[in-house]
């Protein structure tokens, strides 16, 4: 290409300048025309792989429930339990703010997206199973429902406090006494589920 881009390193280009900007300035701080602009490429090549600003919304948005959905299902094969999927939840936040933030805005998106739908289904399949293993570490709850929104409620707010600032400057993070956001999580998701217990591996014979 013309542009110094191939197909597919340009697609992969456009969601990466896109989610920088996005960090920057929120998921309303960018124009196709404008991410053709940041990568030196014709105001066009963008429309190729994305047809509108809402296709780029939507691959971010399918990128981010794919990548929370591994993080998940690792931290379920190494029997990480619940609590442990809280924090996956939260640290994910953390890496990648701007999909996290598309991710949860409905209004930004195109639900009708299949890619995007199959993505998102896969992420709370793995959200759901965190209620199964605490049948299996013993914490057998009376809601399993309740639980999960419980659970998911307490990680997601955490992350956007956290992501907003609002964690440091409301000085609660001051109230544990560190800064460490793994910590904070357990110890507040902790409050419904109790700590996790070590895998089975490490217990003592």
């Amino acid at each position: 290409m013309a542009d110094g881009y191939h197909h597919g390193n340009l697609r992969a280009a456009v969601l990466e300048r896109a989610a920088e900007v996005i960090t920057e300035k929120g998921p309303y701080g960018f124009s196709l025309r404008s991410l053709a602009a940041d990568l030196g490429v014709s105001h066009t090549a963008p429309r190729y792989h994305f047809g509108s600003r809402e296709g780029v919304l939507n691959a971010l948005a399918t990128e981010g429930f794919t990548e929370l959905a591994d993080r998940l299902r690792i931290n379920r094969d190494a029997r990480g339990g619940f609590l442990e999927a809280g924090v996956v939840y939260v640290d994910f936040a953390i890496d990648f703010p701007a999909h996290f933030t598309v991710m949860f805005e409905p209004s930004l998106l195109d639900q009708d997206d299949p890619g995007l739908r199959a993505a998102r289904v896969a992420a709370f399949a793995e959200l759901r199973s965190g209620v199964e293993s605490l049948a299996e570490e013993g914490r057998g709850v009376a809601d399993g429902p309740a639980a999960v929104v419980a659970g998911w409620s307490i990680v997601h707010g955490l992350a956007t406090l956290a992501l907003t600032g609002n964690l440091d400057v409301s000085g609660v993070r001051e109230l544990f006494g560190d800064t460490d956001l793994p910590t904070i999580t357990r110890r507040s998701a902790g409050l419904l589920f109790g700590p996790s217990d070590p895998p089975p591996d490490n217990e003592v014979e």
